[in-house]
């Protein structure tokens, strides 16, 4: 999906280091927001990094709600400067040139500014800059996926020292209200699994296969087509997108604080029409999901197309719509959705974070929110021991006996069979039927293991596709 502002080739002054690099305590930094609290009512003073996409519609909507704004913040919000890497770009008609700046550091250590908003993307310079916005005592307001599973715990541990807020609703689920509702509304709960559709591009591909038979280079070229794709959709459709989500929302739902590249990821490009002819003759669709769930001493956390049942919510959000599925020990499910990406969707994300922040800096609260977001290490229970159904589709050689070879190395490996299909008859010519299997629920490694055995019976004429079925 299209993703936040400017690339990040914006100015550095000489010196400047990243969050490792950055002491507890510059000996030239304010002590603290401390100097800017309980001002009277005195505008809350911003500093936008980034003005593309997502930076144009938070422009946009400080302009056009600027009243209702400053009475939900308590005072009013005030762009004071813009950085950017362009000056001459065209930009939205809220965007006033003389705050154009491409010097990111005379934003950020300002001393006039309050809250630095961040929609550039990328790790650098973005990561570097909001350390030293923390540093100079400001609020910090981020869209930053990428940043945030990477860096997330550094960055809130900064804040928590510096008594600012980080917030970060826009960086999971673009529009949809879920960060502050793991924040906040489960904080008298236990969350227990969490089971989401967080790639419109992704949503809007499968959905298009499943309902047109379109193949996946089909559906892509329409998605590029229409702006729900990149160019290059390689962290969409590979699924890196939705694992940097899955951190970010792992932090908040399991205070776990673990590392992107650890997560299991899998994408859609293998996904064939076959596959959904199959899940829909089973009574499911195919979904791509980012699945979370709290496993005692250890966290799951997996992203990968998956088969969920056609009756379920989650089977009918379609197209570039998002969807987070959250169980509470309490609660039980509870379900929120819409747009996941896009210019104002995500902008009112970011607008709600900066009112929040504002609120607190004008309050004398500042850091508040920050500090009630608790993280420890947590292991990642390994994909090996995760437990599911499966669904399996194997390409083999048209001759007796390969049916059993099939059954008998899964039935070896401890995984039973609960359904078996053949597609068709071999056309003339034709040397290869596909078989597809249901198991019941069985440990992956299992699985895996079987798999394995059948690779080298030299049945097989291209490798097996395994999909997990999930029930929700």
């Amino acid at each position: 999906m299209t993703r936040p502002g400017d690339p990040s080739e914006l100015t550095q002054h000489p010196g400047a280091t990243g969050l490792a690099g950055v002491p507890s305590h510059h000996p030239s930094s304010p002590p603290g927001p401390e100097r800017r609290r309980l001002r009277g009512g005195a505008p809350i003073q911003i500093g936008l990094l980034g003005c593309g996409t997502v930076g144009g519609g938070v422009l946009r909507l400080l302009a056009d709600k600027a009243d209702h704004l400053a009475a939900r913040a308590g005072v009013p919000l005030v762009v004071r400067r813009i950085a950017v890497r362009d000056l001459d770009r065209q930009r939205v008609p809220e965007c006033d040139p003389a705050l154009l700046t491409t010097d990111t550091e005379a934003v950020v250590t300002d001393p006039d500014i309050d809250l630095i908003v961040e929609v550039m993307g990328g790790e650098e310079p973005a990561l570097d800059l909001l350390s030293r916005a923390m540093e100079h005592g400001k609020g910090v307001v981020t869209a930053n996926k990428l940043l945030l599973a990477a860096h997330g715990p550094a960055l809130l541990a900064r804040a928590v020292e510096r008594r600012v807020d980080l917030a970060f609703e826009g960086a999971a689920g673009g529009g949809i209200p879920i960060v502050r509702n793991l924040r906040e509304s489960f904080a008298s709960d236990r969350v227990e699994r969490i089971v989401a559709i967080l790639n419109g591009t992704c949503n809007y591909i499968l959905t298009r296969m499943r309902e047109a038979g379109v193949s996946f280079p089909t559906a892509l070229a329409e998605a590029q087509e229409l702006g729900y794709a990149e160019a290059d959709p390689t962290l969409d459709v590979d699924g890196h997108d939705a694992a940097h989500k899955l951190v970010v929302l792992a932090m908040l739902a399991f205070g776990a604080r673990v590392a992107d590249a650890e997560v299991s990821v899998e994408g859609i490009r293998d996904l064939e029409e076959i596959d959904f002819r199959h899940a829909d003759r089973f009574g499911y669709a195919v979904k791509h999901l980012a699945i979370g769930c709290e496993r005692g001493n250890v966290v799951e956390l997996r992203v990968h197309p998956t088969l969920i049942p056609k009756r379920s919510v989650l089977a009918n959000v379609s197209g570039v719509l998002n969807a987070v599925l959250v169980e509470g020990r309490a609660l039980g499910p509870s379900l929120v959705y819409g747009r996941g990406a896009g210019d104002l969707p995500t902008a009112v994300s970011v607008v709600a974070d900066i009112v929040d922040v504002a609120r607190s800096i004008a309050s004398g609260v500042a850091g508040m929110q920050t500090r009630g977001i608790a993280l420890t290490d947590r292991p990642l229970l390994p994909l090996a021991d995760i437990e599911s159904r499966y669904y399996l589709r194997f390409t083999v050689a048209d001759r007796p006996g390969v049916m059993g070879r099939l059954a008998g190395a899964l039935g070896e490996a401890g995984v039973s069979i609960e359904h078996i299909v053949q597609e068709g008859e071999p056309q003339p010519g034709d040397t290869a039927v596909d078989v597809v299997m249901i198991t019941r629920r069985a440990r992956e490694g299992a699985i895996r293991s079987a798999l394995d055995v059948i690779a080298r019976a030299s049945v097989l004429q291209r490798p097996p596709r395994l999909l997990r079925i999930e029930g929700v």
